[in-house]
């Protein structure tokens, strides 16, 4: 028997329309939400490891997010992500990433 992580008290629907993210891992296609990375099981929402998927956001061609942006900043382990459209977004090289 497999043991996974459920993400309980999902009230949201998540689907090409939703406006989340959503990214394909593995078998399955993972919904970027509230900080989560999760997918539909069986009746549920399971949890995924985020850190194994490497997701670019949209084109930032006209900005860059810094201290005055005007975007709030949320310090993520050794970096820092952006608040910005409902997306936190992380520099990466020459491009921002999903997180």
């Amino acid at each position: 028997m497999s043991t996974h992580t459920i993400h309980h008290d999902h009230d949201h629907v998540h689907g090409d329309d939703c406006g989340h993210v959503a990214v394909a891992h593995g078998d399955h296609v993972d919904y970027l939400h509230d900080g989560h990375a999760h997918h539909l099981h069986e009746g549920h929402w399971d949890e995924c490891d985020p850190s194994d998927l490497h997701v670019v956001a949209e084109d930032h061609a006209e900005h860059t997010h810094g201290p005055d942006c005007g975007h709030e900043a949320v310090p993520h382990g050794d970096h820092v992500d952006y608040l910005h459209d409902g997306h936190r977004h992380a520099e990466h090289g020459d491009h921002y990433d999903e997180h």
